[in-house]
């Protein structure tokens, strides 16, 4: 079956662009490779698709800069002078560039500053005003923060101190924890036998023979609760 002509005009699906593009890029690049083959030639194909993406076909026995010599050479242009001197020229701005920023970074520390008009000077005070205006907010806010991370470490120390204090305060007003008291200055402690099962007393009683000779006191324990 024969294939009927297409019209020759841009394909605005960009799917079947795409497809169409590599198929034929495909086909042109078969055909420029039999050329080769066949004739002894040196062919180069340059493509970029739609997309930016570039596609290159060289002869197996050459390379781009061989073709690019020799096409420079029949027509008798030189492609690679025109673009040194481009490459020349953006070089000289950068060079300018660089050279006018080390200057205002030296007029800004205080030097080359006679070639100055009164104008210029009046600038360059302003500039810096304002340099110096940034830098001190920049400064203050640095110190605020720290003061406020200063702050809430104290709060956070004040509310632990409170919550020790509120659970001292706790567990004198208990009365699980009352003192064991016959008429004598007793110390009583709480404390926990067989796992929190059983509540026991204990007092310290003095030690009247001890006392004289500094050590300490009997401990004596007493059941309240099993």
């Amino acid at each position: 079956m024969a294939r009927g002509k297409i019209q020759i005009k841009r394909i605005e699906n960009s799917t079947n662009r795409q497809v169409t593009y590599s198929k034929r890029r495909n086909g042109l690049f078969k055909k420029a490779n039999e050329l080769t083959v066949l004739c002894d030639a040196k062919v180069s194909i340059i493509m970029v698709s739609s997309t930016g993406k570039l596609h290159e076909f060289i002869s197996p026995s050459t390379s781009t800069k061989q073709m690019y010599d020799q096409y420079q050479k029949a027509l008798g242009i030189d492609l690679w002078c025109s673009h040194y001197e481009r490459m020349q020229e953006h070089l000289k701005k950068l060079k300018d560039v660089n050279k006018n920023l080390r200057t205002e970074i030296r007029q800004r520390m205080g030097d080359c500053l006679n070639d100055l008009s009164y104008e210029e000077l009046c600038g360059l005070e302003q500039d810096m005003e304002s340099s110096v205006k940034i830098i001190r907010d920049r400064k203050y806010k640095v110190l605020n923060n720290q003061i406020e991370t200063q702050k809430k470490k104290k709060r956070n120390v004040e509310e632990i101190h409170r919550n020790l204090l509120h659970q001292v305060n706790s567990k004198e007003e208990d009365p699980q924890y009352g003192l064991v008291d016959n008429g004598v200055d007793y110390n009583s402690i709480l404390g926990f036998s067989n796992g929190g099962h059983g509540i026991l007393a204990l007092r310290l009683q003095p030690n009247h023979h001890n006392l004289h000779d500094g050590a300490g006191s009997d401990l004596t324990t007493y059941a309240l609760l099993e």
